[in-house]
């Protein structure tokens, strides 16, 4: 099953707008279901999207989904596959808008592993719930950390970090695993996913290549960055909660909570046999992908 024209939510967000780049160039028409028109054009520009390119760009239509129904109804009246990259809370209202025969690609996150639930992990599974109870034809891709798109600032965040600190203060040292994906494998996942004729709901986790250490994954993004090493000091997380906070005093530090702290602590490693097999997506390397992300690629 090949999608000619698919209908967009989140057209302006950095996946949404990578996406509709991809499926543009890909000669394929895309309706852009949006909230906020400026922030929309905006992240087409950041994402470079060519509007003269093989496929069309339709005219934007409004779709809150936190808001009144019968809009968002209207714009999806004539889906037959929709793309949801706004957070997996909305999916339940996505279902209840969307044409019933019309199948769902939507984005949640790993976060809804995690042994500290948040209302970020908490919407994941809402939103998966959703559909795998729906019965609906279509998927939730659960992706990793993504890093490597425009204007994200996951890795760029740690790299400014990095410039920073004299040491890297990590809990348990860091030895917790991660599996960063890049943005490209997020979206061919998306692409590979909107032409498989789902019979039923189903839910994948796509993600990088292999997991590494977070200590591991910080001294890559320092190469990567031009950034010189600064040493792992393994400490208790509780003093690095309470640090935490005094990040938002520093001008120019990034800004971290606790709860991303507790988070250092967990495994965040992942089989990716669906994500190869399924979705035909083979993900990229991590150093690959830090080196495209700081060499400009």
């Amino acid at each position: 099953m090949s999608a000619e024209t698919v209908h967009v939510i989140g057209a302006g967000g950095r996946s949404g707008a990578a996406l509709c780049k991809a499926l543009l160039a890909q000669g394929r028409a895309v309706v852009p279901v949006v909230r906020d028109d400026d922030r929309y054009r905006r992240g087409l520009a950041r994402a470079g999207v060519v509007l003269t390119g093989a496929g069309a760009l339709r005219e934007a239509r409004f779709g809150d989904l936190e808001a009144s129904l019968p809009p968002l109804r209207r714009a999806l009246a004539d889906a037959t596959t929709v793309v949801c990259t706004a957070h997996a809370r909305n999916v339940p209202v996505v279902l209840s808008c969307m044409p019933e025969r019309a199948q769902l690609v939507c984005l949640g996150s790993t976060r809804k592993f995690t042994r500290w639930p948040d209302a970020h992990g908490d919407g994941v599974l809402r939103g998966e719930r959703a559909l795998l109870e729906s019965g609906r034809p279509g998927v939730i891709l659960h992706p990793t950390m993504i890093y490597g798109a425009e204007g994200e600032n996951n890795v760029q965040r740690l790299a400014a970090l990095l410039r920073l600190l004299p040491v890297v203060p990590l809990p348990a040292g860091g030895r917790a695993l991660v599996q960063p994906i890049h943005q490209s494998d997020v979206t061919a996942s998306v692409l590979a996913a909107i032409d498989i004729d789902w019979r039923g709901p189903e839910a994948i986790v796509i993600a990088g290549a292999a997991p590494v250490s977070y200590r591991d994954f910080v001294r890559m993004v320092a190469d990567a960055a031009g950034v010189r090493r600064r040493p792992v000091l393994s400490v208790p997380a509780a003093p690095l909660i309470a640090l935490a906070g005094v990040t938002r005093a520093i001008p120019g530090a990034p800004d971290i909570g606790g709860a991303e702290v507790r988070r250092l602590l967990e495994d965040k490693a992942f089989d990716v046999t669906a994500m190869r097999e399924r979705l035909g997506v083979m993900p990229l390397a991590l150093q690959e992908g830090l080196e495209r992300l700081f060499g400009g690629l």
